[in-house]
Formats: C-alpha cells, structure tokens, sequence
C-alpha cells in the first residue's frame, strides 16, 4: 500500500511539473506599414438617420466610386504575444460637408487623422493568419478644424515569412468633439515590413 501511495504521490508532482510550464510565445517587432485607405461617410450617415436594415435593404450604402481614397502610415510594436500598439498617420481629399457642419458640399480639402490603437489579438506571432480588434484615440485636422475621435475596428494580419505583413482592417471613426459630424468607416488594406530586430 505504501509503494502505490509513493507512486501515485510522486506521479502527481511529476504531472504538475509538466502542466505548470508555460509556452512563450514571440512578440511583433517594430515594422512600417503603408495603407490605401478608402473612408465611407455616407454609410454611416445612412445608418444613424434611418437604421442599419434599411439602408441594407434599400441598398443607400456607399459605392467605392463615392468614397474618399487615401494614404495612411503606420507603425506597429508588440507590446505582448496578444496585445500590439498601432500608430498611424492618414491623409485623404473629402467633401467639407463630410466633416463639417454647414460646410458646402463641393468643396473638398484634405483631412488628415492620426491615431494610437491598440490591437488585441485572437492568435500570436506564430500562426500566419491572426485576426485582431482594435481600439484608441485619434486627432483630426480639416480646412483649420480640429477634431478628436475613437477608432474601434476590425482586421486580419496575413505573416509573410516572419519580414513583413499584410493588413486588411476596418474602422469606425466616432468624433468626440461637437465641431465636426465627421463620423465614418475607414477601410485598409497595406503590406508592412520589419523595422527592427
């Protein structure tokens, strides 16, 4: 009876030993990202005047021909296996009357927007497709308007050999401030590359 208490006793510590070890998982470098952006005003407009099934059903939500194109930079750094940071920089031409109250509506000038996100991750540095959601706070600049903002999004991160990356991501852009009624979707798409070791 002893041999078998001995056994089972040192069995135990043995198992939780082994279960106890944690894996370490690698976290993002510093890389460099450059985006093509498109940002959408009027689906989201269509959305808070009417509601999300109508503007689906009588088909009123943006075409690629009425949204705003533009450039974004951005600059990634893990943070942990699951959690990276995101800041960007991203310019585009939009209507006034996007992003001001009262403004007219022909007339376009360039909007500029930077941000700081954080990015969750559902997996980490080693698997080659990793989905994330992302959240922060931003600044906007428009024709000597300026304006705060929170990004929340979606995305999906592509891994090419461990040197670089493919993004493709979604925001929604809520402003903060009163001056502007600047809300809107930004979608992404953009290849990064390693800055860093």
């Amino acid at each position: 009876m002893k041999k078998i208490v001995t056994v089972l006793f040192t069995a135990s510590i043995i198992a939780q030993g082994a279960f106890s070890q944690t894996k370490t998982y690698p976290i993002r470098p510093q890389a460099l990202g450059v985006n093509f952006i498109l940002n959408d005003f009027t689906t989201p407009y269509n959305i808070r005047t009417t509601s999300l099934a109508s503007t689906i059903n009588k088909k009123t939500y943006a075409k690629f021909s009425s949204m705003s194109p533009g450039l974004q930079l951005t600059y990634y750094k893990g943070l942990s296996p699951f959690v990276d940071f995101a800041g960007s920089l991203a310019g585009s031409f939009v209507q006034s009357n996007y992003v001001v109250k009262n403004a007219s509506s022909d007339d376009q000038k360039f909007l500029m927007e930077a941000d700081a996100s954080l990015q969750a991750k559902l997996l980490p540095e080693t698997y080659w497709v990793t989905p994330f959601a992302s959240g922060g706070f931003g600044l906007s600049e428009f024709a000597s308007h300026y304006g705060a903002f929170i990004p929340l999004g979606l995305g999906l991160k592509v891994n090419l050999f461990d040197e670089a990356a493919i993004t493709i991501g979604s925001q929604y852009r809520i402003p903060v401030t009163t001056n502007t009624n600047g809300y809107h979707l930004m979608y992404s798409i953009g290849i990064s590359g390693l800055i860093g070791k």
